[in-house]
C-alpha cells in the first residue's frame, strides 16, 4: 500500500498537483514511517507549495534516516534556501557533496546559494524592500497578491535573482505588483498599442484628482509619481519592455514556422527557423530542444545529443524551469538509446528525473535498464567459462565445500544461461543439491522448480524437490512431487524410493506413532497450507470429519469416494487428523 501511495504521489507531483502529492506521501509515511524516500518526496512537494518550514522538517527526517544519501541534503538545502537561511543552505549542500562529490545538481545548488548569500550581504534587491512590500500590503489591489502563495513564490524568486525580472514582465500579476510598489505603469506591447490609440482620442492622461483614466470608480487610486520623474521612468520601462516583447514575438513567429516545417518533415527548413528564433531571443531553451527533436527525426543522433547538452547548459544559465531541463536530458537519453549507448542513456534519464519527475521518462528508464541488463548478460555469455565453472562447482561439492560450489554453479549459469545452454537445468539441479546440504531448503526448492520448468522430463529435478519437501516435513507435498516425477520417468528407482519414504511418514503420523514434537510441527505446517485451509472450510468435508469421529461405518463409505479420500489423506499427511 505504501508503494502504491508513493506512486500516486509521484504522479500527482509530475502533474503539478502538489497538495495532492503531499496528501499521498503523508498517507504512505503513516504506513511506512522509516522510508527516507517518502520524506524526501514530500519535502520536494512542500517546497513547490512554498511551505519551506514543513519542507525543512521532512528534509531533516530524510537525512536522519539515510545520512549517506545525497538527495536528502539537496532537499535540506532547498528548504533552507526557500527560508533564505543561506549559511544553512550552503552547509547542507556541502554536506551532500561530501557524500557524492560528483553530484552536478548539488554543485549547481551550492553555487546558487553562495550567489544569493553574496547578494544578501551586499544589500539585496531594493526593488522588493520593506517599503515596497508595505505599499503592496496597503493597496487593496495588492492584498490578494500577498495571499497568493504561487505568486509570492515567484516574487521571492525574482527578489533573490533580479536578473530574472525581464522574463516575468509579461505576467499580469507581476506588472500589477510593480505598478503598486514602484508607482509606475509597466506596459506590455499590447498596452502600448492601446495607449497610443487612446491618446489620439483622449489627450488627457489623468483627471485633476490624479486618478488614471479608465480605472474603476470603486477602486483605490495609485499614488501619482513625482511630476518630473514620472514621464522619464515610464517611457524608459515601456521602451525596454516594448523591445523585449517585439523580440519575443519575432522569435515565437519563427518557432511556429519551425513547428509547421517539422510536422511537414521539412527538417532543414525547421532547423533554419529555430536558429532564427534563437537569434531574435535566446532566453527560451525550447528553441534548442526543438532543434534536438528535429535532428532526432533526421537520424542525426549525435547532433541531437549536442543540442540537448547546449539546452541544458543554457537552461542552467537562465535558471530555466526544471521541466524544460529535464525534457532536454530525456531527449538526450532517447538519442543515446538509438546509438546503443545504454549505460549513458540510463545516466541521462536519471538526471532528467532529478530535474523533473515524469512518468514517460521513468518508463523509458526502466525499459533501458532492462535492455542494458540483457545486453550485459549477453556480453557475459561464454560457453568455455561456463564449463570451467561447472567443473569447479563439481569439485567443490565432492569435497563438501558447499558454499563455494554454490558460487561456481551460479557463475556457470551467468556464463551459460538457459537461452544459450541446453544443459542449464542440470546446473539448477546441482544448486538444489548444494542448498539441501546447507539446510537452505526454500532456496533449494526454487532451484529445483527452475530445473523442472526447464526440463519437465528430467527425473532428478523432481527427486531434488521431493527430498527437500521431505526434509521440511511436508510429506504430502513431497509425495505429490515424487508421483509427478514418476509420470515423466516411471522406472526411476530414486523417485519410487521417495514415494515409499513419504507414505511411511504419512502412515506413522496417521497412526499417531510420531513424537509429540513431530506431530505438533506437522500440524502447524498443515494449518499454514492454503489447500488444507480450504478443505477444513468445506461444509461437505466438515460433515465427513464428524462422521469419521462418531460413525466408523460412515467412514468406510466416505473413503470409497476418490475425491474425499484424497482430501482426507491430505489432512492426515498434514497431521490434522489421525486414522487408528
Amino acid at each position: 500500500m505504501a508503494d502504491e501511495l508513493k506512486a500516486k504521489g509521484n504522479a500527482a507531483f509530475s502533474a503539478g498537483k502538489f497538495e495532492e502529492a503531499v496528501a499521498h506521501f503523508t498517507a504512505a509515511i503513516e504506513l511506512d514511517p522509516t522510508n527516507h524516500v517518502l520524506y524526501s518526496n514530500r519535502s520536494a512537494a512542500e517546497v513547490s507549495l512554498y511551505h519551506y518550514t514543513k519542507a525543512l522538517k521532512d528534509a531533516k527526517k530524510c537525512v536522519e534516516l539515510k545520512p549517506d544519501w545525497a538527495k536528502g541534503y539537496s532537499r535540506l538545502g532547498a528548504a533552507y534556501h526557500g527560508l533564505e537561511d543561506w549559511e544553512q543552505a550552503i552547509a547542507a549542500y556541502e554536506d551532500g557533496l561530501r557524500v557524492d562529490p560528483a553530484n552536478a545538481a548539488l554543485q549547481s545548488a551550492l553555487s546558487d546559494a553562495i550567489s544569493a548569500k553574496n547578494r544578501s550581504e551586499a544589500g539585496g534587491s531594493q526593488l522588493f524592500g520593506p517599503d515596497a512590500m508595505a505599499r503592496l500590503a496597503m493597496d487593496p489591489r495588492g492584498r490578494p497578491l500577498l495571499e497568493d502563495a504561487d505568486f509570492m513564490g515567484r516574487l521571492k524568486l525574482v527578489a533573490a535573482h533580479p536578473e530574472m525580472l525581464n522574463g516575468m514582465l509579461g505576467d499580469a500579476k507581476m506588472q500589477l505588483a510593480l505598478e503598486i510598489m514602484l508607482g509606475i505603469r509597466v506596459a506590455s506591447s499590447a498596452d502600448e498599442a492601446a495607449a497610443k490609440a487612446t491618446s489620439a482620442a483622449e489627450p488627457q492622461e489623468a483627471t485633476s484628482s490624479g486618478r488614471a483614466q479608465g480605472s474603476s470608480s470603486g477602486g483605490a487610486a495609485a499614488k501619482d509619481p513625482e511630476p518630473a520623474a514620472a514621464p522619464d521612468v515610464e517611457m524608459e520601462v515601456g521602451e525596454e519592455e516594448k523591445e523585449l516583447a517585439a523580440r519575443r514575438e519575432a522569435a515565437a513567429a519563427e518557432k511556429a514556422k519551425g513547428n509547421d516545417a517539422y510536422k511537414a518533415k521539412r527538417f532543414e527548413e525547421a532547423l533554419a527557423h529555430y536558429d532564427a528564433a534563437i537569434e531574435h531571443f535566446d532566453g527560451d531553451i525550447s528553441f534548442i530542444t526543438n532543434k534536438a527533436a528535429v535532428r532526432y527525426e533526421m537520424g542525426d543522433y549525435e547532433g541531437c545529443i549536442s543540442d540537448c547538452d547546449s539546452a541544458v547548459a543554457r537552461g542552467r544559465e537562465l535558471r530555466a524551469d526544471y521541466s524544460l531541463v529535464g525534457r532536454a536530458l530525456a531527449r538526450k537519453g532517447n538519442a543515446l538509446v538509438k546509438l546503443g549507448r545504454l549505460q549513458e542513456a540510463v545516466e541521462a534519464y536519471n538526471k532528467s528525473l532529478m530535474e523533473h519527475r515524469n512518468a514517460d521518462t521513468l518508463k523509458r528508464l526502466q525499459e533501458t535498464e532492462k535492455a542494458l541488463k540483457a545486453q550485459q548478460e549477453e556480453a557475459y555469455v561464454d560457453a568455455a567459462k561456463c564449463e570451467e565453472e561447472r567443473e569447479k562447482g563439481n569439485t567443490a561439492f565432492k569435497e563438501a565445500r558447499y558454499p563455494e560450489a554454490v558460487v561456481h554453479y551460479q557463475e556457470a549459469l551467468k556464463r551459460g544461461p538457459p537461452a544459450h545452454n541446453p544443459e542449464a537445468h542440470k546446473l539448477y539441479s546441482n544448486l538444489a543439491a548444494c542448498y539441501t546440504k546447507l539446510g537452505a531448503y526454500p532456496e533449494g526448492i526454487k532451484a529445483a522448480d527452475r530445473c523442472i520448468e526447464l526440463a519437465p522430463t528430467f527425473a532428478k529435478g523432481y527427486s531434488r524437490k521431493g527430498t527437500l519437501q521431505f526434509l521440511m516435513k511436508e510429506y504430502s507435498k513431497g509425495l505429490e512431487t515424487y508421483e509427478a516425477g514418476l509420470k515423466a520417468d516411471p522406472e526411476s528407482a530414486e523417485l519410487k524410493d521417495g514415494v515409499a519414504r513419504c507414505l511411511d511418514a504419512i502412515n506413522r503420523l496417521a497412526q499417531g506413532h510420531g513424537s509429540e514434537e513431530e506431530l505438533a510441527e506437522a500440524r502447524a505446517k498443515g494449518l499454514e497450507d492454503p489447500e488444507v485451509q480450504r478443505i477444513l472450510r468445506d461444509p461437505v468435508m466438515q460433515s465427513v470429519l464428524e462422521d469419521l469421529q462418531s460413525n466408523p461405518r460412515a467412514a468406510q463409505h466416505h473413503m470409497a469416494n476418490t475425491d474425499i479420500r484424497a482430501k482426507i489423506s491430505k489432512l492426515v499427511a498434514a497431521g490434522i487428523i489421525q486414522m487408528r
